[in-house]
């Protein structure tokens, strides 16, 4: 889509048949509703727009908090042309006509060209890398969207030219607002005259998630199923039944979530960890997936402190495969409110990681020859096996003074257990075991 600037939202504001949320697109900062941290007074983004003087950004933010709208608005007060691209449907043939027409038009007319890029994450290397020259050279003023973390899915070139601006979801305040401009303005559905109860649009603004995009069509659902000039609550339950929160499987909401489950229940949290929980629930997330990132809390986070969060972590994860939703979704918060209040030790999974680590540094040590098995006469022969203690027959089953280590190795310590919960007996039985070696070495000496 190609357009001018200042013709933009005339031809925006034309024909009755466009949705209601298109109709009310702001035309202009003050018309702006939202991001008070990005365009409040004396904020950067508010002073760049206003005063034109711009620069390549990106907008990262939730579906429905302005990230399109601010790259009209960008165009529209620079007086740019607007080129838009969709990165779903787009490749490089269409960034380099792009290219041409904003050449054109810088030639012609010499106005500058904004380039929008929605969804640019989805644009591979080769399509970032294709229109950075034209970026730098002042053909283009890039604007790209995404909901995605920048960091992760766009390139460090395409980084370093563009400044990142984060949109925030959308309070049911914020909403409200928009809703009551809606129901105002002759643009929106002013001229029906329509009311809706202050409960009710809080409803619907609940119900948006924090997306104005969404608010609006739920608005315009319940207007036109409405007779007369109220909105009846019947209608706004009606269409608010069954809605489904913002949960982006896969992405940046997803994984901030599971993150914020796994850190409650580490910080011993038990209401926390159930908010997290049935936040994810709500949100559409599989129960076996949650299942899974349990089985690693209760290993990563609880440890020997108290194995029983394993084993309950694990048959959380059994109990939903065999009886499924929601039987199986108690089973899971039952296991999530017990290892949020359990002891918590790290210990095995910092040993787990040295240990591993010493085994990539040390390379191909050989086991010492008291430590193989003989099956063969050969192996005998050879000395394998020789002066193993066998520890069932040694005091206390424990082969005191021994050394199972490579030799010339020495004998780390990666197993550091807590003073929490079963741990703090483990750790003690280790001290008795470590003074029975000291003495058992000292009178070999």
């Amino acid at each position: 889509m190609i357009s001018s600037g200042p013709d933009l939202f005339d031809q925006l504001d034309q024909g009755s048949g466009r949705p209601l949320a298109d109709r009310m697109r702001p035309t202009s900062l003050e018309q702006f509703v939202g991001q008070p941290h990005l365009l409040g007074e004396g904020k950067p983004l508010r002073q760049a727009i206003a005063s034109g003087r711009l620069h390549s950004m990106i907008f990262w933010g939730p579906p429905g908090t302005g990230k399109t709208t601010l790259a009209h608005i960008i165009a529209h007060q620079c007086r740019a042309a607007f080129i838009s691209l969709s990165a779903v449907l787009s490749g490089v043939k269409e960034i380099r006509a792009a290219v041409d027409q904003a050449r054109e038009l810088r030639r012609s007319e010499g106005r500058p060209t904004v380039l929008f890029i929605d969804e640019v994450h989805r644009f591979n290397k080769a399509q970032q890398d294709a229109f950075l020259p034209h970026v730098e050279d002042g053909t283009l003023l890039f604007v790209g969207a995404t909901t995605e973390n920048p960091s992760f899915e766009l390139n460090n070139a395409l980084l370093s030219r563009a400044r990142v601006y984060t949109l925030k979801a959308l309070q049911a305040e914020t909403l409200g607002q928009i809703l009551d401009n809606a129901l105002q303005e002759t643009r929106g559905l002013g001229e029906r005259g329509l009311h809706l109860e202050s409960a009710l649009r809080h409803m619907i603004a609940e119900a948006a998630d924090g997306d104005a995009r969404r608010a609006l069509n739920l608005l315009e659902i319940a207007a036109d199923l409405s007779e007369g000039s109220e909105i009846s609550r019947a209608v706004v339950e009606e269409i608010v039944a069954g809605n489904v929160r913002r949960f982006d499987k896969g992405g940046d909401l997803f994984y901030d979530q599971i993150s914020a489950l796994h850190k409650s229940v580490r910080g011993s949290s038990p209401d926390a960890s159930l908010y997290w929980l049935c936040r994810m629930l709500d949100g559409g997330c599989d129960p076996l997936y949650i299942a899974r990132r349990m089985v690693r809390m209760a290993s990563e986070d609880i440890g020997n402190a108290d194995p029983r969060a394993l084993q309950l972590a694990l048959n959380a994860w059994d109990v939903q495969e065999r009886l499924g939703s929601p039987e199986g979704e108690l089973a899971i918060a039952q296991a999530v409110a017990y290892m949020a209040c359990a002891p918590k030790s790290n210990a095995v999974y910092m040993a787990f990681k040295a240990a591993m680590e010493d085994a990539k540094r040390s390379g191909s040590l050989e086991v010492p020859v008291h430590l193989r098995n003989a099956p063969t006469r050969l192996m005998k022969e050879l000395g394998y096996g020789k002066a193993y203690r066998y520890a069932h027959d040694e005091l206390g089953a424990y082969a005191a003074g021994e050394c199972y280590f490579p030799e010339g190795h020495g004998e780390p310590r990666y197993y550091a257990p807590t003073e929490r919960g079963l741990e703090q007996r483990i750790g003690e039985k280790l001290q008795r075991l470590r003074e029975l070696d000291r003495q058992a070495r000292g009178e070999l000496l």
